[in-house]
Order: C-alpha cells, then sequence, then structure tokens
C-alpha cells in the first residue's frame, strides 16, 4: 500500500494527499476529511511524506548517475549534494555505467535502503521508449522522482533540464552569420539532450536555408584524441568544413587539437563551440567558446522543487532552464 493508491481512491493528487499528511493549511476540510478516511479504510502508514504526522524518514536522497568522472556529471552531484546538505538531508550516490539492468538494481537497492526521493542525474539513465522504464513510474508510485536534464511524464516525476535544442539552434545560427557554410556536427551519446541537441543544429541550417548533409554529423566517444582523429580522417577523405560544432567540451578540444595538427588557424580556418562550458573550455589555447548549460541552476531548481514536494506545496512537473552562449576566441561572433 503507498500514496500512488490513497491518491486513485480518494480521486485527488499525490501532492494534495501529501499536504493532507504535512498537515497544510491550503487544503479544504471536505478534502482533508475525504483523503484521511481512505488512508484508514486501506491502512495506509505513511514514510517520506508523513513528516506533519512524526512517522519518520531517514532523511536521505538518492543520487544516480552514469559517469561521475564526467566534467559535466562530477560538477551536477557537487551541487546536488550542497543543497541537500543545506535542507539537513544526506544522500547515497551509485555509479551505474550505460546498463540498462544496472540501472534497474540500483533503484531498487535505493528503494530498500527506504530513501526519500531519487534524482536521476543526466539523460542517459532513461531509456528511449519510457515504456522500458516501467520500473521508475513505479517507483514514483512510493516517492518523488526527480530527472536532472531529462523529460518523462509520469505521477510524482519532477524534471529539470536545459532547453538543448534552443541552445544549439542559436549557436549553429551564429557561425553561420559569421560567414560558416560547412559545419561538422559532433556528438558522443545517443541520449534525449543528445537527441535535443541534433535537432537544434538541423533547425539552424533549414532555418538559413543550408542542406542538412548527414556526412557533416558524426557520433564520436567523448575523448579529446578520438574527437582529434575523427576529424584528420574526415579531412583525408575529402570533407570539406570551416565549423565543428559538438555536443561536449571534450569533443571540442579534440577540434581544437585537430586544427594544430592540420596547421589550420583558429577562428579563421576553423571556428569551434563545445557544450557545458566546463573547465576544459579555458584550458585550450585559444579558449573555447561553449555553451553554458547552467547545470548549477539544473540543481538548485531540483533540490528547490524537491523540498516543495516534501512540504506539500505546487510544484510544476517540469522547468525549463535557458542555456548561455560564452563566447571566446574559437568563434568570430
Amino acid at each position: 500500500m503507498n500514496i500512488y493508491d490513497v491518491s486513485k481512491k480518494s480521486g485527488v493528487s499525490i501532492a494534495t494527499v501529501s499536504r493532507v499528511l504535512n498537515g497544510n493549511p491550503n487544503v479544504s476540510q471536505r478534502t482533508r476529511d475525504k483523503v484521511l478516511k481512505v488512508i484508514e479504510e486501506l491502512g495506509y502508514k505513511p514514510n517520506v511524506f508523513a513528516r506533519g504526522l512524526g512517522l519518520g524518514t531517514i532523511q536521505t536522497i538518492g543520487i544516480m548517475c552514469s559517469d561521475s568522472t564526467d566534467p559535466y556529471l562530477s560538477h551536477a552531484i557537487y551541487y546536488l549534494e550542497q543543497g541537500l546538505r543545506a535542507n539537513g538531508y544526506d544522500s547515497i550516490l551509485c555509479c551505474t555505467g550505460n546498463s540498462h539492468e544496472t540501472n534497474h538494481q540500483y533503484v531498487n537497492l535505493l528503494r530498500s535502503k527506504k530513501v526519500d526521493a531519487i534524482i536521476l542525474l543526466g539523460s542517459k539513465l532513461i531509456q528511449g521508449k519510457f515504456n522500458d522504464n516501467s520500473y521508475i513510474t513505479d517507483t514514483a508510485r512510493e516517492i518523488p522522482i526527480m530527472l536532472v536534464n531529462h523529460f518523462a511524464e509520469g505521477d510524482n516525476i519532477y524534471c529539470t533540464l536545459c532547453d538543448d535544442r534552443m541552445a544549439t539552434r542559436q549557436a549553429a545560427s551564429l557561425l553561420i552569420s559569421s560567414g560558416c557554410r560547412n559545419i561538422v556536427y559532433l556528438f558522443n551519446s545517443y541520449s534525449y539532450s543528445s537527441s535535443n541537441k541534433i535537432e537544434g543544429y538541423r533547425d539552424a541550417l533549414s532555418s538559413h536555408g543550408l542542406a542538412v548533409k548527414e556526412n557533416y554529423i558524426h557520433y564520436c566517444e567523448n575523448d579529446i584524441l578520438a574527437a582529434r582523429e575523427l576529424l584528420l580522417r574526415l579531412r583525408r577523405d575529402g570533407l570539406q568544413f570551416d565549423a565543428v560544432l559538438a555536443s561536449d567540451d571534450t569533443l571540442a578540444v579534440g577540434a581544437v587539437k585537430y586544427a594544430y595538427a592540420a596547421e589550420l588557424h583558429i577562428p579563421d580556418d576553423l571556428s569551434i563551440v563545445g557544450y557545458n562550458n566546463s573547465s576544459y573550455a579555458v584550458c585550450t589555447d585559444p579558449e573555447l567558446t561553449s555553451i553554458d548549460s547552467k547545470v548549477e541552476a539544473m540543481c538548485t531548481t531540483t533540490i528547490n522543487t524537491l523540498m516543495g514536494i516534501f512540504q506539500g506545496v505546487n510544484v510544476p512537473s517540469r522547468t525549463t532552464i535557458t542555456a548561455d552562449l560564452v563566447k571566446r576566441a574559437t568563434t568570430k561572433f
């Protein structure tokens, strides 16, 4: 028996049940009485939403990510842990790799630990078809599921994400306006976020009347030298390009190394734009123009949303953050 069953039988939202359990005054007496009657009938014993009833919580949040060595994810973990600690919560970090089966196992592990919520960091943790993620929707019947930089619909699932599509579209449009016409796009995953970035690249070309050429779109493992070698191979194969737009700063650094290997001048011969505005962006010479996906803002928003859920207030199921483009020396605009 869980809060989802109480919500379904009483005909109110999970958030309303939470407000009743927390003694929130913004619930009519009629609704409060109806929910409490259902709780009594079902014999429901609240867990994480029961702060107002004094039934306890372990004050711990589960955080799942695919790879904590990734600069973007490691920064996100830091901001999430800082935000949780500031609100009196501990965290359990699970690094899952890229296995869907392992994701499932870690969710079950966190459920067994009776965590108060689970934060899924990055869109690689969610399968392309959300029907393949029933274990997540099942878990959301018991505790809140928070998605950082991914979107999925479902009761008790809350999403905070960057508008990757618009960010990439704007960056590509600026490259085109600065005179670039043959832009290679490099990406390092097939995740929700990555798909939106590619669509932004396509949008920009189409809006400027340029053909979308599939031989200019390439997957590359997230490795600096792999990106350099891929671009050198494309050059040897005769592909002519005057710009590289990358889905991650790591790939963009590889493009800088490619330019040096090919004896090209940046940005006159080759313009380069990265993504995430990581520490890599200022470690190159010249420094990288990069899209700032506002990882700190996304993590802070996620924590604020989660605390709102615990307090029984109305919170949005989806919050979208607008990225910024940080212009440095690898572009002409």
